[in-house]
């Protein structure tokens, strides 16, 4: 085994972890996997994290830049968000990590906590009148269907589509909600 500062190995037991968790997902990662992947011995990840549920913690953040999306008039602002959320390239693994992880509370609220500050605070900024909250959150749960359509269920149908298409479809179900009748 290669002897480390304790600085670099705790960034290879994050790389190796991240890449097992995105991988395989947390219940069929252990943490002899993540050792090996950084090639050390296994407590040390315990001595570093304190367990695999703090070390998953570590590795899975999700956020979304909507620097991109300020500028959005707010009658394209629908097909802009998804757009933006699809392009993200560490949405789809991180996302996946926490729903396979999420039977650990502290991994349920960090999805919870994504789900808030990645798809409901964003949409709901951009809104006014005295149902914005519910409207921000009918979409974030429109967007997170699409997720699970995409990524956990892998409905062949939607995966074949063309992008493009998905986003101008999917994008106009999502602004009717955004949009106040």
């Amino acid at each position: 085994m290669v002897r480390r500062t304790g600085a670099a190995t705790r960034e290879e037991i994050r790389s190796a972890a991240t890449r097992l968790f995105h991988e395989k997902g947390y219940s069929r990662t252990s943490v002899r996997d993540i050792a090996a992947l950084a090639e050390i011995n296994p407590a040390l990840v315990i001595r570093h994290f304190g367990s695999k549920e703090m070390l998953f913690l570590d590795t899975m953040r999700l956020t979304v830049d909507d620097d991109p999306l300020l500028d959005v008039p707010p009658a394209e602002f629908g097909e802009r968000f998804v757009e933006r959320l699809l392009a993200d390239d560490d949405m789809r693994g991180v996302y996946l990590a926490l729903v396979r992880g999420s039977g650990e509370p502290q991994i349920k609220g960090r999805l919870r906590a994504i789900h808030e500050h990645t798809l409901v605070v964003p949409v709901r900024s951009r809104l006014t009148g005295p149902d914005a909250d519910l409207r921000a959150r009918l979409a974030a749960a429109v967007v997170g269907g699409l997720f699970h359509a995409l990524w956990v269920v892998g409905d062949a149908e939607l995966l074949a589509a063309d992008p493009k298409d998905l986003v101008t479809r999917y994008g106009a179900v999502l602004q009717r909600l955004i949009t106040p009748a």
